[in-house]
């Protein structure tokens, strides 16, 4: 069902499916074009199994629109909270590009039971509050700006199960940068790296949802991730 959240004078436009038990997905979509149906062939096949999420439109984004300029990692992390005060928590939390971000850190104060990164986008420390604009920018393209990224330390003392999904082929998030992220999670309860040849970095669960060899193994994955 969709839904409208209030946040700082604006509506988040939501996509709230309860599932049939207690597991929750929060889903988090990515920066430039991303909104909440990026994650729609997920969730419809979580749902098939009862497993109910919420997804949302960042400000900037989707049917929520508004204007990015202004915000950033730590307003997109609080529209998230927003989002889950008015839904319920989540148990597992997925997040996509710059989401994948939100979703580290996020996972530090809901803690999750299990953890999906997609395409992680990670970045410095200091780029979490810098509104997005000609700063953010020249801070991020800074390089190997990430390595300087809080969500290492996070991921280190994750105890959750960590799916990390990346872009054989992505032309925006250095391979690295996944392999380190999982790599990290050395007190997860699980943990597993999908890195699919040659993939580009947009569109990339769509694409494995799509491929007959993909998505089974994409949807074990995510499956176990919930068990």
């Amino acid at each position: 069902m969709s839904i409208e959240v209030r946040y700082a004078g604006q509506r988040l436009h939501v996509d709230h499916r309860p599932g049939d038990g207690d597991a929750h997905l929060l889903a988090i979509h990515g920066a430039g074009d991303g909104h909440l149906g990026v994650f729609a062939g997920v969730r419809q096949a979580l749902w098939q199994r009862g497993i109910g999420s919420t997804a949302f439109d960042c400000i900037g984004h989707g049917v929520t629109g508004g204007v990015k300029q202004g915000s950033s990692l730590r307003e997109r992390e609080a529209q998230a909270r927003a989002v889950i005060e008015a839904t319920r928590r989540p148990t597992a939390i997925i997040g996509a590009s710059m989401g994948a971000y939100n979703a580290v850190r996020l996972s530090e104060t809901c803690q999750p039971s299990a953890l999906v990164l997609v395409v992680p986008g990670i970045y410095h420390a200091d780029a979490h509050a810098v509104p997005f604009g000609p700063a953010f920018s020249a801070l991020i393209r800074q390089p190997r700006s990430w390595d300087g990224s809080d969500a290492w330390g996070i991921l280190s003392r994750y105890r959750g199960r960590l799916l990390v999904i990346a872009a054989g082929g992505d032309e925006v998030v250095p391979l690295e940068i996944p392999r380190r992220l999982y790599d990290e999670a050395v007190n997860a309860q699980w943990r597993s790296l999908l890195v699919v040849p040659g993939a580009p970095h947009k569109g990339l669960l769509e694409r494995m949802l799509g491929d007959r060899e993909w998505r089974p193994r994409l949807l074990e994955r995510l499956f176990h991730a919930f068990d």
